[in-house]
């Protein structure tokens, strides 16, 4: 398989094998889409964790477990909230 790059990320990759961190640009590459597959894994296990909270807000709202308020209200939340950081 051969890969295009632009002129920044050969740069960058030159960079990294110049400085003995890697062999090869090989090894360069190879690194990186294993970060790439880490990474993904990490955003979907976010996602998986964010949609379940979502799920677990929408059931509480179904069941009238929640707090109605107005401008006012907020208002005064956030006011004790400042107070208590003073």
């Amino acid at each position: 398989m051969n890969v295009s790059l632009t002129p920044a990320l050969e740069k960058i990759v030159q960079e990294k094998v110049s400085s003995g961190m890697y062999n090869s640009a090989s090894e360069v590459i190879r690194e990186a889409l294993r970060m790439m597959v880490e990474n993904d894994k990490l955003q979907l296990a976010k996602l998986k964790a964010l949609r379940e909270e979502i799920d677990i807000g929408i059931r509480e709202a179904d069941q009238g477990l929640f707090e109605e308020y107005d401008a006012d209200t907020a208002h005064q939340i956030l006011d004790r909230i400042k107070s208590r950081r003073k």
